[in-house]
């Protein structure tokens, strides 16, 4: 059991970073360099790795709701270097998403269409596979709820009217306070679609819950 906790968390680090850098280097490509001067286009977790976010946040999530999650420290991005703010806001956000759902779809034609149930070592390759689609399924569908500070509120702010001023205030005060509500008592809903993903990509069930 602590192996595999072990090996979740190693997953959700990595997969987090991917996330962050994704974000940086589409900003970087749209006239922000802030991230990059940073230090933080970089795959080295350490530039990315925060002590709650990363590892006290999926510790006590995983002990008390079995739901993994994780984030990474957020790249810095300035939207007042992009060329286009409203599309370059957009695209930002939807990034680190577009970077776990590629890692999904890899991984998952691979269980696809691999021929696995070879042994003990092809059955565990099996399963280690199933959490990287499983976590990166999750850090996509995740990101796009509109709470900030996750990736769907930086959409929703980029396509809100300015008449929804006092809305969005309200959202950044207190994002991370509904965010947490939600993660704890409504992030059920999440899983139904996680699975239909999952298995729409895989072919099969997950089989890891």
């Amino acid at each position: 059991m602590a192996g595999i906790f072990i090996f979740v968390i190693i997953i959700l680090i990595f997969s987090a970073v991917i996330h962050e850098v994704a974000h940086g280097s589409v900003a970087n490509q749209l006239g922000d360099p802030t991230a990059k001067y940073a230090g933080r286009l970089t795959l080295n977790p350490l530039a990315h790795l925060d002590p709650i976010g990363s590892f006290l946040v999926p510790l006590v999530l995983y002990w008390t709701t079995g739901y993994v999650f994780a984030m990474a420290k957020p790249v810095p991005v300035n939207p007042s270097n992009f060329r286009d703010r409203k599309f370059g806001e957009i695209s930002v956000a939807l990034a680190g998403v577009t970077a776990n759902l590629i890692l999904a779809v890899i991984f998952g034609l691979i269980i696809r269409f691999a021929p696995w149930h070879v042994g003990f070592v092809g059955s565990s390759i099996y399963e280690m596979f199933q959490w990287v689609v499983y976590i990166n399924l999750i850090l996509a569908v995740f990101n796009l709820v509109p709470i900030p500070p996750l990736d769907g509120s930086h959409i929703l702010f980029a396509i809100l009217p300015g008449s929804q001023t006092e809305f969005k205030l309200f959202l950044q005060r207190w994002g991370l306070f509904i965010v947490l509500f939600f993660v704890f008592f409504l992030s059920g809903f999440l899983n139904p679609i996680i699975q239909f993903l999952y298995q729409l990509i895989v072919g099969a069930p997950l089989m890891i819950m």
